[in-house]
């Protein structure tokens, strides 16, 4: 029967090894101690100096908010070119030049490496808790050696970066006037050529320009043209209606003169231009009824009968002189209305030409006076931001878009871990570093007692008597102890646990 007890494993041992091995721990743990307390000693502190700036849009934009940025966007744009500026080389050269060399510096200061070391020691960031570019506020941050020279840094590049920045403002201004006057000045020579254009139409047309400007302006438009047309043509129409009327008239009366009866029978419309016809035959047709009434109570030889015929005879008599007179009137009444036919419809021709000569010049006129008003409104535009573009540069040279809030601060204690801090930190890697060099160097059997395996003999009878069973250490209680590594000395333990449960 074989028994492997197991190994215990407690604080005990670490203490003992702690105690047994000294040299092992506590070498690792002062050096890095050492190591640490010299680090804090000798290690410069690091300053950092913060101004917070506040960036505005520019006044004369044409918003109605002045000093107001459109869009989050612009106001990132705008930001991140503050940063490029604040970390180009003119503007970190000046800073160094203005502040001064620090002491120990070398000769040509400030070198390219001195502008290379600022550079990475310049930062612009957002207030805490907000992405940058979503704020008009942001702070500009320069870390430094010496607490009054990284506020002087962070002062100089601050005068630095509003400098530069009107430098460039006025610069960008004085690219956008020369860009908008060429464009007025190509705005205005296409607005003049236009306007000539418009010009000659206007003095083709001449005395029809009021009508024209009527047509093109009114969809609908009723001009004095249109309405002179219209009562032309109405003129036109009754001169003709009365112009056939005489010439039916002329035919009646010529047929009267030969048969007084046809007068009779002619509508009083036709004789409404006659008057003095109109009572003969009214007078005629009275005549003849006398006549007729008296031959039918008397005799023909009666003296009323005769004298009613003799009446009725003179009354014909005196129809047939006034047909003859009416008729020479009548005449003129034609050739005068042919006149005026003629004279109307000259008018309406030359009223239906001069509005057929519009019709024509319509569309071309339309054209040339929205083509001028466009190019008007180009110029009022080319003008109105070519002012705005000299108000931007005026301001450049007496106004900045970056404001300061207080002055640069650059806090009461430096950047990073504290002297003790530092040498609580060296300490606690110096007992980590020096429990690993002992845990790498002890003997593996220094670390686990060694596990001593035993084989129990049967004990044997002899006689009455029992032989006692004898315990023979096996081949693993044998083996060497320093043939074993760390690493196989764990193993076995562990191997030793598990057989064990």
């Amino acid at each position: 029967m074989n028994t492997r007890p197991s190994p215990a494993f407690h604080p005990a041992h670490v203490i003992r090894i702690l105690r047994q091995y000294p040299l092992h721990w506590i070498s690792p743990l002062v050096v890095v101690t050492l190591a640490a307390v010299v680090f804090a000693l000798v290690r410069p502190a690091t300053w950092q100096a913060s101004q917070a700036l506040i960036v505005r849009a520019e006044a004369a934009n044409g918003r109605e908010e002045p000093g107001q940025f459109g869009h989050a966007d612009q106001m990132k744009a705008v930001q991140e070119t503050i940063l490029e500026v604040a970390k180009s080389r003119g503007v970190l050269e000046a800073a160094l030049v203005e502040v001064g060399p620090p002491a120990g510096a070398d000769d040509g200061w400030p070198t390219a490496r001195n502008v290379e070391d600022l550079r990475e020691k310049v930062e612009l960031v957002s207030p805490k808790g907000t992405e940058f570019g979503s704020t008009e506020l942001f702070y500009l941050n320069v870390k430094d050696r010496d607490r009054d020279r990284a506020i002087a840094l962070a002062g100089a590049i601050c005068d630095q970066v509003e400098s530069r920045s009107q430098q460039i403002r006025d610069a960008k201004a004085k690219s956008m006037i020369d860009e908008l006057g060429k464009a007025v000045s190509l705005a205005q020579t296409d607005l003049d050529g236009s306007t000539a254009k418009l010009s000659g139409l206007e003095r083709e047309v001449g005395a029809d320009l009021a009508e024209l400007r009527i047509l093109s302006d009114s969809n609908t438009g009723d001009s004095a043209l249109q309405r002179t047309a219209g009562e032309i043509r109405g003129e036109l129409r009754q001169a003709q209606a009365a112009h056939q009327a005489n010439q039916e008239l002329l035919g009646v009366l010529e047929a009267a003169q030969d048969d007084p009866s046809q007068l009779i029978a002619t509508p009083n419309r036709l004789l409404e231009s006659q008057p003095a016809l109109q009572r003969l035959k009214n007078g005629l047709v009275d005549a003849q009824l006398q006549t007729a009434q008296l031959g039918g109570r008397m005799s023909d030889e009666h003296p009323l009968v005769e004298a009613a015929r003799e009446a009725e005879r003179g009354i014909s008599r005196h129809l047939h002189d006034e047909l003859a007179i009416a008729i020479r009137g009548l005449k003129i009444d034609l050739r005068l209305g042919a006149e005026r036919l003629d004279m109307l419809q000259g008018q309406l021709a030359d009223a239906t030409g001069r509005l057929d000569r519009l019709a024509g010049l319509r569309a071309t006129y339309a054209n040339l006076v929205s083509e001028t008003r466009h190019r008007t409104g180009l110029v009022e535009q080319a003008e109105q931001n070519l002012a705005h573009a000299r108000a931007s540069q005026a301001s450049a040279a007496t106004a900045s878009l970056i404001s300061r809030v207080d002055g640069p601060d650059a806090g009461s204690k430096p950047l990073g871990p504290g002297r003790a801090m530092i040498c609580l930190i060296g300490l606690a890697g110096g007992l980590l570093a020096g429990f690993g060099v002992l845990m790498l160097t002890v003997p593996p059997e220094a670390v686990v007692p060694p596990v001593r395996e035993t084989t129990s003999v049967p004990a044997v009878h002899e006689g009455n008597g029992r032989k006692p069973s004898v315990s023979r250490p096996t081949a693993a209680a044998l083996e060497p102890a320093g043939s074993l590594s760390l690493t196989q000395a764990l193993r076995k333990v562990g191997v030793a646990a598990a057989s064990r449960n």
